[in-house]
């Protein structure tokens, strides 16, 4: 399976709404920043990068695809991943100017560009190339119901339609004013709304300081929040584990982390209580495997950030053992061949071969942007 060429794309579409805001960002659309590889017999995998559909920043993606990765993996087998991914990983010159950021998203849509290609040449989806399903169902839990952007009235209507309708036994609402009593008396509202048997999570997008964290969480205590998701900057490590053992409610937080170093720094110091990786922040489908096998190892249960909207996720959570939740935001999975759906409050297990990570020609059609001017 030799590798013949590698594509770059950038798709930018839409969110829920029109636009929505957490604590520190404000978004319309979603990037689905990539690459194709084809190969000498005719396959073509997929991966990519989720980003805020910032125009500059997606073709620096793109460029390093293009211009450092691709070079790379022309003429080469793409059935060995993990050298693959060890050789862009430590390649010297880009080793040199970034071992996270924009060289760690591009490898992260390279990797999983080659994943997507063995489960197609196998002919079977991912979860099953890896080993198997670990579970008979995968429970979601609904986070785009709870954006800060959202008006109190709303927010509880929408959390209550999203679990009397839609079947969602667990939701996360943002959190993140200048004033926090203002999160709790949404909070309270929201509690209210769905009873005390739907599982609440709560995420601050590294907002607050220790201090109003401290003073947050005393009392938010009594709402039963299931978890406090990125209460504090997001490499603070000494923070996080003081706000740990200061608190009862768990915290959770990886989506801003881009090594499994990273990870472990936090894992040693008992600073988190969920792990959340994100197959695009991380080098891929292959360092996630890495942190969720940490997780597993700290017996430490992991819920990854959806920044690829669930689509590669859903396998990797069916497959590994760690992994009882996943994220489900739904703004980009109809762009796909194989959308990443949710039922009843479950994940539908993906049944096509691949990765789920093959947008549709409608999508391209629509949503592609230019690589340059």
């Amino acid at each position: 399976m030799r590798i013949r060429s590698v594509e770059p794309f950038i798709l930018h579409i839409p969110v829920t709404g029109g636009s929505i805001a957490d604590s520190t960002h404000q978004v319309s659309h979603w990037g689905v920043v990539g690459c194709r590889i084809e190969t000498e017999d005719g396959l073509s995998g997929y991966g990519y990068a989720g980003t805020h559909a910032h125009l500059p920043s997606d073709r620096l993606i793109t460029a390093c695809i293009r211009d450092c990765y691709a070079p790379l993996l022309i003429g080469e087998d793409a059935n060995e991943i993990s050298r693959l991914w060890l050789k862009l990983l430590r390649y010297p010159p880009l080793q040199w100017v970034g071992r996270a950021g924009i060289t760690h998203l591009a490898l992260a849509a390279v990797d999983v560009a080659l994943w997507d290609l063995k489960a197609k040449k196998a002919g079977v989806p991912l979860w099953h190339l890896l080993g198997g399903a670990s579970k008979p169902r995968l429970e979601a839990y609904n986070t785009d119901i709870g954006w800060l952007s959202i008006p109190k009235d709303q927010l509880v209507e929408g959390c209550r339609r999203a679990v009397e309708q839609d079947g969602f036994h667990r939701i996360k609402v943002k959190v993140g004013h200048a004033d926090p009593g203002i999160d709790i008396g949404r909070l309270e509202a929201v509690r209210r709304a769905v009873g005390p048997h739907v599982s609440l999570a709560i995420d601050g997008n590294g907002k607050w300081d220790l201090p109003t964290c401290k003073r947050f969480c005393a009392r938010a205590e009594p709402l039963d929040i299931f978890w406090f998701e990125e209460p504090l900057w997001y490499d603070d490590v000494g923070s996080h584990a003081e706000l740990a053992r200061a608190t009862s409610i768990p915290v959770a937080l990886g989506e801003q982390l881009y090594t499994l170093d990273a990870f472990r720094a936090f894992v040693q110091a008992g600073a988190l209580h969920w792990v959340q990786p994100d197959v695009t922040r991380l080098a891929g489908i292959t360092e996630t495997i890495q942190v969720m096998d940490l997780a597993l190892a700290h017996r430490l249960p992991v819920a990854p950030h959806a920044g690829e909207m669930s689509q590669v996720h859903v396998h990797l959570a069916y497959w590994h053992e760690a992994t009882p939740v996943l994220e489900y935001i739904p703004w980009i999975k109809d762009a796909f061949l194989e959308p990443a759906n949710v039922k009843d409050g479950h994940f539908l297990r993906p049944e096509q071969p691949g990765a789920s990570s093959e947008p549709s020609p409608a999508a391209f059609r629509q949503f592609s942007r230019p690589l340059s001017d």
